[in-house]
């Protein structure tokens, strides 16, 4: 019984989830050029890839109420379980294929597709499959919903999306209570070689003049070390954040809004 009631708590999850993916597909004025950022243009086309990635955001859309509106059907969770398996085919194909594209998953990401994604949506992929085992409505799981939270958790650990909600504030706390610049990382590749690379590339020339500090923080993922900046874009406090690839690639740059977390710069090409 309880896992029928879990089983049946899962369409609340990923109706939530799907609503909020769509938002950024649908809402704000830099959809199509997220759309150019993702691995869409070149699957279907650059002229393409702007309508298909609104599509995708009403597909979501209405099968997100599908899921969290009666009556219950089998139908719904197969859709559900169909749309995760071309998203992680679709992660997969970006990774191997475009890697600088960004996951677009949710419209703000601008970071390239990473394993967390592919993850995150092969775990929609395992909750759909699960509603298919019953044929209960989510409103009659009870207190089968609060284990939702720790599944929320978990999506919330894997969306890069998210980090700076809570990866970010934990990183700061961790410089204010360390000196950023003490120890080696795992990687083996020393800190000062990083910054070196970092001042000669065109990136750092682009936003030099925005710059108002030293190094406030680094840290590594995947193939990428970030580093941060102090900066000020038109008066307004901000974050520099540099991607530095490990081996081969081009030094990447975005400012971002400290208090509303937007971008509020990203140069669209560089000098090599």
């Amino acid at each position: 019984m309880a896992w029928q009631q879990l089983a049946a708590a899962q369409p609340l999850l990923i109706g939530l989830i799907l609503l909020w993916s769509a938002s950024g597909k649908l809402i704000g004025p830099d959809v199509a050029e997220q759309a150019k950022k993702t691995a869409l243009p070149r699957l279907v086309g650059e002229q393409r890839a702007a309508p298909v990635y609104r599509t995708v955001g009403g597909i979501e859309v209405v099968l997100a109420l599908a899921l969290l509106l009666p009556p219950v059907s089998i139908l719904k969770p197969l859709a559900a379980a169909a749309l995760f398996v071309g998203f992680t085919g679709y992660l997969i194909y970006a990774k191997l294929v475009v890697p600088e594209a960004s996951c677009g998953c949710t419209g703000a990401a601008a970071k390239p597709v990473g394993y967390r994604a592919i993850a995150r949506a092969s775990l929609l992929l395992a909750t759909s499959l699960a509603t298919l085992t019953t044929t209960e409505g989510w409103w009659s799981a009870g207190p089968a919903t609060l284990a939702l939270l720790l599944e929320a958790a978990a999506y919330v650990v894997l969306s890069a999306e998210l980090d700076r909600y809570w990866l970010l504030p934990l990183r700061r706390l961790r410089v204010r209570l360390s000196h950023p610049l003490a120890g080696a990382k795992s990687t083996g590749t020393p800190l000062a070689a990083t910054q070196r690379r970092l001042m000669h590339s065109p990136a750092y020339r682009a936003v030099t003049g925005l710059l108002r500090s030293d190094i406030r923080d680094y840290w590594d993922d995947e193939d990428w070390r970030y580093v941060s900046y102090t900066a000020k874009y038109d008066g307004r406090p901000a974050t520099a954040v540099f991607a530095v690839p490990h081996t081969g690639d081009a030094v990447r740059v975005a400012v971002v809004d400290d208090d509303s977390g937007q971008t509020l710069y990203r140069p669209v090409a560089l000098p090599a």
